[in-house]
Formats: structure tokens, C-alpha cells, sequence
């Protein structure tokens, strides 16, 4: 087992938080409740939840692409995300979509089935998350041609 480096959260007031990840460099992020409860000042937890998730998922992706030599190949991604309620009425995050769109054709693409198959299972957060929250990944190449079977949004 793998010990990660630890995350240091600083209550600045209300529901902002200063978020130290530890980098040197990198700035501390700050995080905020979205109104009503906090003034929205930053991105919330379900924010940070979708941002890792397709972080991941991209990386994931641009890994399995260049394992193929598929160097430079430029992506935008776009996370949606639901929210609902459970059985004490508590709002949960109920599903997560990750749309990631090539800035290629896929006939550009060397070996694109095999990466295609494959990125998914590099992706550390995503495979965690999915035991609990539905997660969809949708590839798109420059032409718009859904490129990777979407999962199904069953739990793993």
C-alpha cells in the first residue's frame, strides 16, 4: 500500500477553506460552499469530486495515447454531473458524465482501438469513485464521432 502525500485545509471563514496540497510552487486553492450555505468564492467539494474524475480521465486517456506514439494530440474535456436525493433526503452526487473531445480525426490516430480499450483502467480516481457513483467516459474525435463505447452507468 501506497501512502499519498497529505492535503492541509485552512478555514479561512464561513465555508472557504485555503487547500495546501503541498507542491512547492502551486498556489493553495481556495474552496467555498456554493450559495445558499457559503458564497460560491471557489469551486464546492462535488466541484472538486467532477474536476478529479475528469482530470483523471483525461490523463488517462493522453497516457494511452502516447503509449501508441500519439504524441501532441490536443483535448478538451467537459465533466456534467447530477445531484440527488437519498433516503434521509440528503443530497448526494448521483451520476457523473466525462466528455472528452480530440483535437484529431481518429484516422490520424495510430492503434486508436487499443488505446481506447485500455485508458479507462489507468485511471486511479475513477475506478474508485465508480464503486459508489455512477461514472460515464465519452471519447470524441475532432469530427464528433463518439470514439469508446460509453460504460454503461451500472456500479462496478
Amino acid at each position: 500500500m501506497e501512502t499519498l502525500q497529505p492535503i492541509r485545509l485552512k478555514l479561512r471563514n464561513g465555508y472557504r477553506f485555503d487547500v495546501d496540497f503541498g507542491l512547492g510552487n502551486a498556489p493553495a486553492l481556495t474552496t467555498d460552499a456554493s450559495p445558499p450555505l457559503g458564497q460560491g468564492t471557489g469551486p464546492d467539494s462535488e466541484m472538486l469530486l467532477m474536476a478529479a474524475v475528469g482530470n483523471c480521465l483525461s490523463a488517462s486517456l493522453a497516457f494511452s495515447l502516447r503509449k501508441f506514439r500519439n504524441e501532441g494530440v490536443s483535448m478538451q474535456t467537459t465533466v456534467d454531473g447530477q445531484l440527488s436525493r437519498n433516503e434521509q433526503g440528503r443530497l448526494r452526487v448521483h451520476s457523473i458524465r466525462v466528455s472528452m473531445h480530440l483535437g484529431v480525426p481518429v484516422a490520424s490516430l495510430r492503434l486508436a482501438e487499443r488505446a481506447l480499450a485500455q485508458y479507462e483502467d489507468f485511471c486511479v480516481v475513477t475506478q474508485s469513485v465508480r464503486k459508489a457513483i455512477p461514472v460515464e467516459a465519452l471519447v470524441f474525435d475532432s469530427d464528433h464521432v463518439l470514439l469508446a463505447s460509453p460504460p454503461s452507468l451500472q456500479r462496478v
